[in-house]
């Protein structure tokens, strides 16, 4: 264990390994996300398999959840539905390729995606949230020979429905994964940003000095204001 990292100063460990530099003309909220969670976004449609036509459902759009349904869009699902509760955080999915956003409060997502997949499943579903019952759904909502990839960090052992798994016959898929580092992934996550691939700036919806700390973390816990993600400058 080590220390984080939100502080004036930091010490890299294996800095030749794990810093790229940025390409000249990006500003540093341009690339903010490209360490973490457009990293790991990514690696949930990366693990998916995601080939290009398929229809892929996303569980949880906070924000490793809308990287994944970007990564998703960019590797070339036709058909990306994205599920949360929260209405802005599904208006966002929408702006990074979401086709079809469902509430979880409000809708019934599994009965909702066979309907929209006319009985079928998806081909592949990104579970982001790490619950149990998120896991449900992304597993009951897909095809014969999907593949659920989950992102999750789960806090208690995970139950395996058989009824999901079509009693142990369905073929289906479940890879687990978090966030990918390194110098040559953090250099490939730029290129999509500098070359048009993606703009998740406005995923930063609040901006906060380093003494205030504190006040941002508050804010983020309790979730208000329309909260995404916070930006933090020394």
């Amino acid at each position: 264990m080590i220390d984080g990292t939100q502080a004036e100063y930091v010490l890299v460990p294996d800095a030749e390994a794990n810093l790229a530099p940025i390409p000249d003309g990006l500003s540093d909220e341009q690339v903010l996300m490209c360490p973490d969670v457009m990293s790991t976004g990514f690696k949930g449609a990366e693990n998916a398999g995601i080939k290009i036509g398929d229809v892929v459902a996303v569980f949880a759009q906070g924000p490793i959840g809308l990287c994944a349904t970007a990564g998703a869009r960019l590797r070339g699902a036709s058909l990306v539905i994205a599920v949360s509760s929260a209405p802005e955080k599904l208006a966002m999915a929408g702006r990074l390729g979401a086709n079809v956003l469902l509430n979880y409060k409000q809708v019934d997502v599994v009965d909702d995606i066979l309907k929209i997949t006319g009985g079928r499943g998806v081909d592949a579903s990104i579970e982001c949230l790490g619950t149990q019952r998120t896991f449900n759904q992304a597993l009951r909502v897909l095809k014969p020979g999907g593949t659920l990839s989950s992102l999750g960090v789960y806090s208690d052992d995970l139950q395996l429905p058989v009824s999901a798994i079509a009693n142990g016959l369905g073929d289906h898929t479940i890879r687990t994964a978090l966030c990918p580092g390194g110098k040559e992934r953090m250099r490939r996550m730029m290129n999509v940003v500098q070359h048009g691939g993606l703009d998740l700036t406005p995923l930063i919806t609040h901006r906060f000095p380093l003494d205030e700390i504190a006040d941002a973390y508050r804010l983020f816990a309790e979730k208000r204001d329309g909260v995404i993600k916070l930006a933090i400058s020394a």
